[in-house]
């Protein structure tokens, strides 16, 4: 079980440590706001994750009978990161002073907001699909609900570990450099375009269901 709770941790730390919304946007809530809703909102994106890994643990067959909804959720995706990112240069042009990013200004609980985005990301779901059936394949997770919770278990953590890189080093790289508020909407905009980007060439080409 040691085991398989590491392979979870592993594979879900490794995930986050690419630089994506979800970290870039907890860096952002420690440096605009506090440590404190940084870690709300990593929950909230740990849990959702945790969620998604239980569909491809256990719910491949619903998923696929029901592949139209997460394609349009697919779609929603590309259409909301690729807004946000145009907005968030917009904002970057307009600022004059130390505002907050366009995604944080606003009064929803951070928490909230972390399960919102992390929802919006179907990306997790074929990834997810990859590793569990590499993993269940090559006999490292056998099929079992006591194994399945202890591999998702650890992967809530992994992504929780992942994301306190960027809360906590991302906070102190951000302060070393003295990067303003608009230089990090401008950051903010380019990976919601990007992350937009490659939504969309997943959608057109490289169908996941």
């Amino acid at each position: 079980m040691v085991y398989i709770v590491f392979m979870g941790f592993l594979v879900s730390f490794l995930g986050q440590l690419p630089l994506g919304n979800m970290s870039f946007t907890a860096t952002q809530i420690c440096i605009q706001e506090d440590v404190k809703k940084a870690w709300q909102f990593a929950f909230g994106v740990a849990i959702v994750e945790m969620i998604y890994l239980r569909f491809a643990l256990t719910g491949m067959d619903w998923v696929v009978k029901h592949r139209v909804i997460f394609v349009a959720l697919g779609w929603v995706t590309v259409g909301l990161f690729l807004g946000l990112g145009v907005m968030a240069f917009i904002s970057a042009g307009k600022q004059h002073a130390e505002k907050k990013a366009l995604v944080l200004n606003n009064k929803i609980n951070r928490f909230i907001l972390g399960i919102t985005m992390s929802a919006l990301n179907p990306v997790q779901i074929p990834f997810w699909f990859l590793w569990t059936s590499t993993l269940i394949q090559t006999k490292v997770l056998p099929i079992a609900s006591i194994p399945f919770n202890a591999f998702t278990i650890g992967a809530g953590t992994g992504t929780l570990t992942g994301l306190a890189v960027y809360i906590h080093g991302g906070n102190w790289l951000v302060s070393k450099m003295k990067t303003s508020n608009q230089t990090l909407n401008k950051v903010m905009g380019v990976i919601f375009i990007a992350t937009a980007l490659i939504q969309l060439y997943r959608m057109v080409y490289s169908p996941w269901i």
